[in-house]
């Protein structure tokens, strides 16, 4: 808002291109190059369970992303009346609220990690947005529903996520964790982007709550996917 648009992606612009310009002068040339040259094919995992985890992960942020990314922002300026501070605050809070309960997952789960806990707690965050979707059609105060159900579902999600992300060490090969990990995060990113796309055309077409409805079927998808992943094991040296 201090510098306008165009001169926000002028600044980030100009960040870049000091991290750029000090990344060749001090960063090793050999660093991150790798001696194999793995084919294209190989970075597809061939293990079913992190074929699994990557197809629920996918679904999961794609559920996020349906309905936060573009659809929330435009609803709370434009049915709340909030201006962009507003709504960059209230965002930028919710990201960093989502940061702290995922550090405090693990205290939250215990040590159960594996395939009956993926699927319970995808289960239970499946339930928030049908629930606020249905808070809006019937009803229910918009600032309630929306804000209310939005801060249960970043605690929610925070679960699901950190589980996501102590499965897939759990998972991965030993002799091929970066390849496994790097298939894992491809499907989250597809994921998203999936979401981001999907949360602009509905929330035109439709509304919100077809956003919402949407994420509560894509969190199904992912709890239903991780029915299929094996139980806990430990993790690879």
């Amino acid at each position: 808002m201090a510098i306008g648009f165009q001169g926000a992606v002028i600044a980030m612009a100009a960040v870049l291109a000091l991290i750029w310009l000090s990344s060749l002068v001090l960063l090793q040339q050999e660093l991150g190059k790798s001696t194999a040259k793995p084919k294209f094919t190989d970075i597809l995992s061939k293990s079913r369970p992190i074929n699994l985890l990557s197809g629920a992960r996918l679904f999961l942020f794609g559920a996020r992303d349906v309905w936060f990314v573009v659809a929330l922002p435009v609803y709370l300026h434009t049915v709340f009346g909030w201006d962009f501070w507003q709504v960059g605050g209230f965002m930028a809070s919710w990201v960093i609220g989502y940061g702290i309960v995922q550090t405090l997952a693990p205290r939250i789960t215990g040590d159960q990690a594996g395939r009956l806990p993926a699927v319970l707690w995808a289960a239970l965050l499946a339930v928030v947005p049908a629930a606020i979707a249905l808070g809006l059609i019937t009803g229910v105060s918009p600032q309630v529903a929306v804000v209310g159900g939005l801060l249960l579902f970043g605690v929610l999600f925070a679960i699901n996520s950190s589980l996501h992300s102590y499965l897939i060490v759990s998972y991965a090969r030993g002799d091929g964790v970066s390849l496994d990990v790097g298939f894992y995060y491809m499907s989250n990113a597809a994921g998203r982007l999936l979401g981001t796309v999907l949360s602009g055309w509905m929330y035109q077409v439709y509304g919100l709550e077809a956003c919402l409805w949407l994420s509560a079927g894509l969190i199904a998808l992912a709890a239903l996917i991780a029915t299929g992943l094996p139980e806990r094991r430990p993790v690879s040296a």
